[in-house]
């Protein structure tokens, strides 16, 4: 820093916030610090008691917060997002389509380990929306070393951090199994819920069958709508281990590649998820779907609508925050469940 008249200030970084005191009106930051200062300012200053102002000395090899936090933008920024003007040294990441967002943690876990460098973001594997915040970036200080900023760049390595992809799937192939459905003598409560979620993404159900209980029908109902080319697949019902629960092992007869029977999240431990050969998604879905408003249906849903492909250690990985707390009020997704990693 250094310590200039204010006459002198214009084009100058400030150092420090300073404060404008009127009584009864405002006693509020009227120049943030890193604001640099124009012609129009230097009467407001003056009227402010600053005839003296500590101002950014540059020099060679440091770079003031706002060029830092552009150069930290370029690590993070992917398609399908845009940043914001900067703003005491911070810019933001905005979402300019509907899709998921993904972070790679452990890249940036990487370089927020360097001290004077921020970058915070949404959760992972999260839905958002045109307009949402996704990211913030800016460095600590005012200045920040250029050598350092490039060992960050080094670290972050090829590619940027944040990724948003859009909605891909499009139609659906829903099979509600039990006799008791089939046969009329309960309303199909579970249909609705799932043509609710699905619509969230864009998918539509453009399939529909009720098989009862007959696991060789299950099967048959799937296979018909993978020839029929469906985005995706989901069988409701049937997923306990209980002896009449027929459809597990009507997935598993249609050939396709069980991911896991079971997942480490409550609501929703009998989840079943299998691909077929050219990555068609077939879901089997428990009844806790049906009336809970928040399982694992919710935690996995924006990956598969974004074409996403989950494994197995994706959906181990979710045992971490999988636990729903069954508030009295549900206020999901804006609460712990599923966010652990």
């Amino acid at each position: 820093m250094k310590l200039i008249d204010t006459r002198d200030a214009v084009g100058h970084v400030l150092c420090h916030d300073l404060t404008q005191i009127i009584r009864g009106v405002t006693k509020d930051a009227r120049f943030r610090k890193g604001h640099v200062v124009t012609q129009e300012d230097i009467p407001v200053l003056l009227s402010m008691g600053k005839e003296h102002l500590y101002v950014w000395e540059r020099q060679p090899g440091m770079l003031h917060e706002d060029e830092a936090a552009l150069r930290l933008q370029a690590l993070c920024q992917n398609e399908h997002m845009h940043g914001t003007a900067v703003k005491e040294g911070k810019i933001e990441l905005i979402a300019d389509i509907d899709g998921l967002f993904q972070v790679d943690v452990e890249r940036l876990n990487a370089l927020n380990g360097e001290d004077e460098i921020m970058i915070a973001t949404r959760h992972t594997n999260t839905a958002v929306h045109k307009g949402d915040k996704l990211a913030g970036t800016r460095i600590i200080p005012l200045v920040i070393a250029e050598d350092k900023l490039k060992a960050v760049e080094a670290r972050a390595g090829t590619g940027p951090i944040l990724s948003l992809t859009p909605w891909k799937l499009k139609t659906c192939g829903l099979i509600t199994t039990g006799s008791e459905v089939a046969k009329g003598l309960i309303e199909d409560t579970f249909t609705p819920v799932i043509i609710d979620k699905l619509a969230a993404y864009g998918i539509e159900v453009t399939q529909h069958c009720l098989p009862g209980d007959d696991m060789a029908a299950i099967t048959a109902a799937a296979l018909d709508y993978k020839a029929k080319g469906v985005d995706l697949i989901l069988c409701t019902g049937g997923m306990s281990v209980d002896p009449d629960d027929k459809t597990p092992k009507a997935i598993k007869d249609t050939g396709a590649d069980i991911v896991s029977y079971g997942a480490p999240v409550l609501p929703g431990a009998m989840f079943l998820l299998g691909y077929f050969v050219d990555g068609t998604p077939i879901l089997g879905l428990p009844g806790c779907v049906m009336y809970a408003k928040a399982t694992v249906f919710d935690l996995v849903l924006p990956r598969i609508a974004a074409g996403v492909k989950v494994s197995r250690s994706d959906l181990k990985a979710l045992g971490h925050g999988g636990l729903c707390l069954g508030c009295p009020e549900c206020h999901y997704p804006v609460c712990p469940f599923g966010k652990g990693c």
